[in-house]
Order: structure tokens, then C-alpha cells, then sequence
């Protein structure tokens, strides 16, 4: 068995064999030495240095079993695969805490599965380009799943009444999953559109628009103050002109004067708001 004795193990009740480099450790020989310091972890109090030593040593005897679960998935690519291979670690940190002798099974049987389902966690989590709860992302997978088995029994694209008769799920929900699926994936608003004719036009060109209500909402900031500087009268008289929306003759009415007298009063005012706006421009 490849061990040394350059690193002393904390005192314990059962000599624990002395390993140098537990990264070093073989496979084969990681198999071994885990079913001893399993046992000798299960002995002792968490939070002690002898706890810790163990527990940091079996870490490092088995990283071998992340190397060989995350090779599963090296089309990743290099810079990826860094990501994957400290995912799968955490997951074997979970399979050491949880690990129970009482199970009588071996730890490689155990650990795989956890470390395994720690990285399908993590594409779960990342690969989506917006981000939608958990469960929306579960149903999108039944929903491809219920979509590809109606279409292909119904000859027709099923609706949202039959695919929530299959999932057994209400229909709100698979609209939610639905409107989900389309944060999977994203597109640059800089990526190249085929079949323009200049052969240079991007995404960006041909969606969203000028907004002209954002015009509208820098002239009303511009023009409250303006309309706090009118007198009590000026102020009523545009209020029921363009809020009440009253005709001149109506203002008349309820002001005492004639509609003439409002059209020249509406008129002055707007004229000294129409100048008070071009002068803040």
C-alpha cells in the first residue's frame, strides 16, 4: 500500500496508517485506507483535530472519484471543467458526512451518485440564460416530454388543456412553464440575422422601438414646476380644460365669464407654459 509516515495523525485510540500525500493515494488503495478512516470518523466528536484530520484526509484519498464522475462531462470544455470538478467536490464532502456503516455498502457505491447529482445540480441551476425557480424548470421537461407524446398520438400540436390533462398539473401552471422554457436559452442582441440583404444586420435591428411616451414624461417633469408659478385661477382653468376635459363654454359656466374671456386666458396661459418649457430645453 502506497503510505508514508511524514504526517503524524492525531492521537486516537486505533493507529490509523500515515498517509504523506492522501492526494497521491491510488484508487485502489483509496478503497482500503476510506473503510478505515470511515470507521475511525464515526467515532469521534465533530469539531475536534482529530475529527478534522480524518475527515480532511478521506477528502483528498478520493478525489479521484470526482476526477472520474466529472470526466463524464469533458465536452464541457477545459475552463468548465474546473467549475465542475469543485462542484463535484462538495459533493463528496456531502457523501463523507452522510455516509453510514450501518448501510454496509461501499463508500466508492455511495459517493459516486452524490457527487454525480451535485454537478447535474449545477447545469440545472446555471445552464439557463434567465434564471426561473426550480420548479418551473422541472416542468419544462415534463412539458417537452407530454408536447412530444400528444403530437405524435394527436398528428396535431396538443393544447395547453391537453397538456395539463397529462401532467396533471392546472393550466396556469403550464403556461408557466411554457413562457419558461423560452429563459433557457438567449440570444446577443449583436448576433448576425440571416437572409438580410447587406449581410451586416443584427438582432438588435429589427426588435424594440422609440418610445415617445419618454418624451412625454420629460415634458411633465419640465412642466409641474411651471404650473406651480400660475395663479389659483390659471391652474383651475387648465384643470378643467385638460383633466375635466370641459369645452370653453363649460369653463365659462362654472368660472362666471364668457368663453371668449377663457380663450384668452387659456391661450396666454398656455403660451407662457409653451415658453417656460422651451427655455428649460
Amino acid at each position: 500500500m502506497a503510505v508514508t509516515t511524514e504526517v503524524q495523525a492525531p492521537h486516537a485510540q486505533t493507529e490509523l496508517p500515515e498517509v504523506a500525500d492522501p492526494s497521491k493515494v491510488s484508487p485502489t488503495d483509496a478503497r482500503g485506507l476510506s473503510k478505515l478512516f470511515l470507521d475511525r470518523m464515526a467515532t469521534l466528536e465533530e469539531g475536534t483535530a482529530e475529527h478534522q484530520y480524518v475527515r480532511n484526509t478521506l477528502i483528498e484519498m478520493n478525489m479521484s472519484l470526482v476526477r472520474y464522475a466529472a470526466g463524464r462531462f469533458r465536452s464541457r470544455g477545459p475552463q468548465e471543467m474546473e467549475d465542475i470538478v469543485q462542484v463535484g467536490m462538495i459533493g463528496l464532502i456531502k457523501a463523507i458526512d452522510r455516509f453510514e456503516l450501518s448501510r454496509e455498502v461501499e463508500f466508492t457505491s455511495f459517493a459516486v451518485p452524490y457527487i454525480v447529482g451535485e454537478i447535474k445540480r449545477f447545469f440545472r441551476d446555471t445552464s439557463w440564460a434567465v434564471h426561473v425557480p426550480r420548479r418551473l424548470q422541472e416542468a419544462r421537461v415534463e412539458l417537452a416530454k407530454a408536447t412530444e407524446e400528444l403530437s405524435s398520438r394527436l398528428g396535431r400540436k396538443p393544447t395547453t388543456k391537453e397538456l395539463s390533462e397529462l401532467m396533471n398539473l392546472p393550466e396556469e401552471e403550464v403556461v408557466d412553464a411554457m413562457v419558461a422554457s423560452n429563459g433557457y436559452n438567449s440570444s446577443s442582441l449583436d448576433a448576425a440575422v440571416g437572409g438580410s440583404e447587406d449581410g451586416e444586420s443584427v438582432l438588435a435591428d429589427f426588435i424594440g422601438a422609440e418610445d415617445t411616451g419618454l418624451e412625454l414624461v420629460e415634458d411633465l417633469h419640465s412642466l409641474a414646476p411651471l404650473l406651480a408659478e400660475l395663479d389659483e385661477r390659471d391652474r383651475r382653468i387648465i384643470h378643467l380644460r385638460f383633466v375635466e376635459e370641459l369645452t370653453q363654454a363649460q369653463i365659462g359656466e362654472r368660472l362666471g365669464i364668457s368663453q371668449m374671456h377663457v380663450s384668452r386666458l387659456l391661450s396666454r396661459v398656455l403660451n407662457r407654459l409653451r415658453q417656460g418649457l422651451l427655455s428649460t430645453h
